[in-house]
Order: structure tokens, then sequence, then C-alpha cells
């Protein structure tokens, strides 16, 4: 008998009990460090708000997910998925990421991004551009930071 399959970061908490969030973030750093290609030039085309302005993270821990990269201003996961992903599991996964934080999942595969970026962050705008704020800021894509006084008032 072959060893249990580690779960994938889509799938962490399985397997009774779930996983820590300590591990979840220690895992997410490492999945940051080591981003498979297809991930890496996405990134490159994400970071520092460079389609439309828009912040992203990447490697976000979600409750007990890591996501591939997450637009707080709009709720928007966005997922690379390789070819081992199972599209019935991802769909009960994003709905379950929609019920639970109300977060909308767009799914590319490696091939897709590899193939062609441009298409892909087409769409990306696309989505970003119809899907409403999160935080009434208008032109701010990312809810502000309380000061200090604000943050210890009921």
């Amino acid at each position: 008998m072959g060893a249990p399959k580690a779960p994938s970061s889509s799938e962490e908490g399985v397997g009774g009990g779930g996983v820590s969030p300590e591990t979840l973030r220690a895992r997410a750093a490492r999945m940051r460090r080591d981003m498979p290609e297809p991930e890496r030039r996405l990134w490159q085309e994400l970071r520092g708000s460079r389609l439309g302005g828009f912040k992203f993270r990447r490697q976000v821990v979600i409750g007990n997910r890591i996501v591939d990269f997450f637009c707080p201003a709009k709720g928007l996961v966005i997922e690379v998925d390789g070819d081992t992903h199972d599209p019935e599991e991802d769909t009960k996964r994003d709905m379950a990421m929609f019920r639970d934080h109300a977060f909308t999942t767009l799914r590319f595969t490696n091939h897709q991004v590899i193939r062609n970026l441009d298409g892909v962050l087409e769409k990306l705008k696309s989505v970003l551009d119809e899907t409403a704020d999160r935080w009434p800021s208008g032109s701010n894509h990312h809810p502000q930071t309380p000061s200090s006084e604000e943050e210890g008032a009921f």
C-alpha cells in the first residue's frame, strides 16, 4: 500500500481535524517562494496593482484553503489549475468559497496562462470591471486602515 496522498492547497483540512492556521500560513509562505511557472507568469502581471490598479495577494489563506491569488476589493479568487485538478471537486470548493465567504472564484488552466496570457488578463480585467466593489471607496481598492483611536472603540 502506498502512502496517503497529501492534500493540495485547495483541500486543506481534509482527513479529520483540519490543519492549524499556523501550518496553513507556513505552507502559503513556502508556496509563495516556490511558485509554479504559470503562477509566476500571472503574478508578474498582477503584482504592484499592474492590472487596472487592482491590488492582488498571492497564496492567501482563506478559511481552510490556500488560494493562488485574491483581489480583496472585489472578493475575487483566482486559481491556476494544473492537469490533476478535478472539475467536480473544484466546483464544490468554489461553491463553498462563495457560501462561506461570498468570494467568487475564477479559474484558468496552466495551459491558458502559458499559451494565452493576454487572453487570461483580458478575461480577468473584464470580470474585475463587472464585479461590484466590496467597499464604497470609489477609486481606492482596499479598505482604509482604522486609526489607532478607532481600533479600540466599540
